[in-house]
């Protein structure tokens, strides 16, 4: 796949798709890493003086959080300087026109547009918006396992590239592929995980996945099966070959943490992260692993009560000397909020990653080759 240095940008038109989704919370838009992420590219673009035009989207039609664009447009602009126009109107084309070097508009959001959900390049969207460009640029790895037309349509009809933000995550997650990874599987997601799930990965598991995988095998928790009780059948016992379990776990008595070891249950008391053993036992596994993948957390960080297993998994993770690749929201806002370092890359994915580590091809890289 061709790179930003592939192509001479200077004075060209260039669509870049990026991906600005984020939390909305009261219909205020929530800033994350992947606005700092993209504004590498868009710097980049700018320098080689480049007329940059952006497409990203927010939610879905019909969801509670599908909005414009304006609010992103202001968090972009902390980073480098955007001016926000409508997707595909006459103004937004007269601006696009008017373009000068180094110049950077955001159109709105692409899911107001119909033609965005048919996946290809021949509809009035692509039609019409590739007239004006010279180059497209996908940033968005955290999209591409959707098949839509701001990822596959224009490839098709433009001279294409990756840029910065899709280049480091292809960069580092191939680094997964060596033998013997390790997997440190946590979170409240289980099916994410489950995709994971093979004979030949070594796995620690955590967090709501560990407790999944223990049930699997024949624990019974007591209240903490009550609690799961609309997942209990998602984990198979035969896919948990190379899977480890944790030996004991935290529980909330009166809001203060107390620990049991699996032999100790069933308990009337729900689980909120891994115990003292079970830490030093996969820190032990940390310490000798030459790649690391970790997505999901162990515990309830945001207790400080229950926080003990996610900083102590992390910390190890940050201290090894091998390659370590973070995925999933609640992974790298705990590294943000233990001031985690050391880590080499974390993920702004969350379908699209797991996808990619199982092997899938992602439409989006595709159309790109």
């Amino acid at each position: 796949m061709k790179t930003l240095s592939s192509f001479n940008f200077k004075g060209k038109r260039v669509l870049v798709r990026i991906d600005l989704n984020s939390e909305v919370v009261n219909g205020k838009v929530l800033l994350n890493q992947r606005f700092k992420a993209h504004a590498e590219t868009i710097k980049y673009l700018k320098n080689k003086k480049a007329k940059v035009v952006l497409l990203a989207h927010q939610g879905r039609p019909g969801a509670k959080d599908f909005t414009t664009l304006k609010q992103h447009a202001k968090l972009l602009s902390k980073f480098v300087r955007v001016k926000f126009v409508d997707i595909l109107g006459k103004k937004s084309r007269d601006e696009i026109e008017n373009l000068k070097n180094g110049e950077v508009l955001l159109l709105d959001n692409v899911r107001r547009l119909k033609d965005e959900f048919k996946g290809n390049s021949n509809n009035k969207f692509v039609k019409v918006l590739s007239k004006y460009f010279d180059y497209y640029v996908n940033d968005s790895f955290s999209v591409s396992h959707r098949k839509q037309s701001s990822m596959v349509g224009f490839p098709k009809v433009l001279k294409s590239c990756m840029g910065k933000t899709m280049e480091k995550e292809i960069n580092a997650l191939k680094k997964l592929k060596i033998k013997n990874a390790l997997y440190i599987l946590g979170g409240a997601k289980p099916k994410d995980n489950i995709k994971l799930l093979n004979n030949k990965r070594r796995i620690l598991s955590c967090g709501l996945f560990g407790q999944l995988c223990s049930i699997a095998l024949g624990i019974n928790f007591g209240a903490q099966n009550k609690f799961l009780k609309n997942k209990l059948k998602i984990v198979k016992k035969n896919k948990l070959k190379n899977v480890e379990v944790p030996n004991d776990f935290a529980v909330k008595v009166n809001g203060r943490r107390e620990e049991l070891r699996v032999e100790e249950f069933p308990s009337k008391y729900e689980i909120f992260d891994i115990g003292e053993d079970t830490i030093k036992n996969y820190v032990d596994e940390i310490k000798k692993a030459k790649v690391i993948f970790l997505k999901g957390v162990p515990g309830d960080y945001v207790n400080n009560n229950f926080s003990k297993g996610t900083k102590e998994i992390l910390k190890a993770v940050g201290r090894n000397k091998g390659f370590s690749v973070i995925g999933g929201g609640s992974s790298s806002d705990a590294v943000s909020k233990f001031k985690i370092k050391g880590i080499n890359h974390i993920s702004l994915s969350g379908g699209a990653l797991i996808d990619y580590v199982v092997g899938k091809k992602l439409p989006g890289i595709e159309a790109l080759k």
